[in-house]
């Protein structure tokens, strides 16, 4: 019978040597050549090396507007029937007062769900990511939950229903010196806190104006 397997010399005799050497032989080659591109385009993207970092310059400088421009807060009106965030209602809402009362038997760091009544007393001047209502206990943190949505600082005095999720907290005085600093306090102003406060903050889903 005829024998048609490939002799083993082919695959690692002679053969095998002459051919390694040519593919060695080409691989030096293309490197050399790419060597000769690499440079070659080097020295091409060195006479435009300006024109390309201005072009870098003029990009980073106008994206930094946008963001500049996206971190203010939104200039719409906040008349009664606005809404921020999801669309809500002022069905089955509460009166803060009576939200305050039943928060105080919640556990720290429980949430629970929040749909109250009450008035701005202060705006978020840098963002609008924030805001703080009137309350017994002093005024309450609001924060637009995960950053989604953001108010206008027009928004301030404003009677408003906030439907969201409420927890007993505490914030830290790095917190604290943060938020005043966002509600244009001064340098005076901010030194002064020196102790953490233990509060109820408000993540909300959806603000309405009354």
């Amino acid at each position: 019978m005829r024998n048609n397997a490939i002799p083993y010399s082919f695959i690692a005799g002679d053969s095998f040597g002459s051919n390694s050497q040519i593919v060695i032989g080409g691989l030096v080659e293309c490197l050399g050549w790419l060597y000769l591109c690499r440079r070659q385009l080097l020295l091409l993207s060195f006479k435009s090396n300006k024109d390309c970092m201005k072009k870098l310059l003029m990009a980073a400088l106008t994206l930094f507007a946008v963001n500049m421009l996206n971190a203010q807060p939104p200039v719409v009106p906040a008349e009664a029937g606005a809404k921020f965030g999801k669309a809500i209602t002022a069905d089955n809402a509460v009166s803060i007062e009576e939200f305050v009362k039943v928060m105080a038997t919640k556990e720290e760091g429980k949430p629970h769900d929040a749909k109250i009544v009450g008035v701005v007393t202060e705006v978020c001047q840098k963002e609008g990511c924030w805001i703080k209502v009137q309350s017994p206990n002093g005024n309450m943190m609001v924060k637009m939950k995960d950053h989604k949505f953001a108010v206008p600082v027009v928004l301030n005095g404003k009677k408003i229903v906030i439907d969201g999720v409420a927890t007993q907290t505490t914030t830290s005085v790095k917190q604290l010196r943060h938020f005043a600093e966002d509600a244009g306090k001064s340098k005076e102003e901010i030194a002064k806190i020196t102790e953490p406060k233990k509060e109820i903050v408000i993540q909300a889903a959806g603000i309405l104006v009354l």
